[in-house]
């Protein structure tokens, strides 16, 4: 821990190798940003697309990157992000490294509510704020019933698989209840899409995340720190325990739910990436910053993996994720078993 003190007696303490593995992850993220801004039908170097990003290049150009590649790149940037943040918050609170959206069912929630819009019929902008509704319906859903003077982590995870396993069920048979085509564009935005993105996708997750992320790292992240060592420990400290968790719950439902509206419920990013960015830092704690331009990283390399993986072929990205994201587990689970703790 490295401590930076101002000439106005301000401290503000750092880890070194974090912010390394911050910078690094995030600098990744742009350059494999800029590598999908240029590739594709109309390929274009590195050179072209930062011309044609600060106003020039051909209106040609002008209408490929700014209009059809960017808002799909940002959005990609936003989501991982967003996702990474807000599983990063749910694995501190429930102190369990298996506890993030994807499981607890708030991403469920989200497609629920998705997929009510397409059995019901509805526009593309009805979906979206018909999954917001739903995964903020699921987090109150399930914090009432892991209410027991206080949310503890045992329970809000015992709750969250159960409401997970049931909303599973309802989305099967929502599927059943659509039109073929509209099921088939279901199963799509079930998969988890960056296809077609444009900035109305971008525009609300990134209001969403410019509020709550400062609400989160400024405001939260120390007493989070705290409330690691346990909720009487972090009490004795003056953290006030049960307002905090209200707070960072809603933040991180509210991340999940908007970006499950931007690109469908992309899976195991917010699972995956904290523990990179854990292992990468090697330090205690959250690591909430990391996580952010893991993620970010993390999900801008599926995307253009999936673009250009298969010639004539797209994937959805949540293809990419679940096969990146399934194989780390399987490796740590090895690692795990090899080094005696499974």
């Amino acid at each position: 821990m490295t401590v930076l003190r101002t000439p106005g007696g301000l401290s503000v303490r750092f880890r070194p190798r974090a912010l390394t593995v911050g910078a690094g992850a995030a600098l990744l993220a742009v350059g494999l940003g800029l590598v999908a801004l240029g590739s594709g039908d109309y390929p274009m170097g590195p050179a072209d697309v930062l011309r044609t990003l600060s106003g020039g290049g051909t209106p040609a150009e002008q209408f490929i990157v700014q209009e059809l590649r960017l808002p799909r790149l940002v959005t990609a940037l936003l989501v991982g992000a967003a996702l990474a943040l807000a599983g990063t918050v749910f694995q501190s609170l429930v102190r369990n490294p298996l506890g993030s959206p994807d499981i607890l069912g708030f991403t469920q929630g989200a497609s629920t509510g998705a997929l009510v819009v397409v059995v019901l019929g509805g526009s593309s902008l009805a979906l979206a704020g018909a999954a917001v509704v739903g995964g903020l319906g699921t987090g109150l859903v399930i914090y009432a019933l892991a209410w027991r003077r206080g949310v503890h982590g045992y329970r809000l995870v015992l709750v969250g698989i159960g409401i997970c396993a049931i909303l599973t069920g309802v989305n099967g048979y929502l599927l059943t209840r659509a039109p073929l085509m509209d099921a088939a564009r279901a199963v799509l935005w079930l998969t988890g899409s960056l296809d077609g993105r444009g900035w109305a996708n971008a525009g609300p997750l990134l209001a969403v995340t410019a509020v709550l992320t400062p609400v989160v790292l400024v405001g939260c992240a120390p007493a989070l720190r705290m409330m690691e060592l346990g909720d009487d420990t972090a009490g004795a400290l003056g953290v006030p325990v049960r307002r905090l968790r209200l707070v960072l719950l809603a933040a991180a439902v509210l991340l999940v739910s908007f970006a499950a509206a931007a690109a469908g419920p992309v899976s195991f990013v917010a699972l995956v990436a904290p523990h990179v960015a854990k292992r990468l830092t090697r330090a205690p704690g959250p690591n909430l910053v990391p996580s952010m331009a893991v993620g970010a990283a993390l999900l801008v390399g599926a995307d253009l993996l999936a673009q250009r993986a298969f010639a004539g072929h797209q994937l959805p990205v949540g293809v990419v994720t679940g096969v990146i994201g399934g194989g780390y587990l399987v490796w740590l689970l090895a690692m795990e078993r090899r080094a005696g703790r499974l």
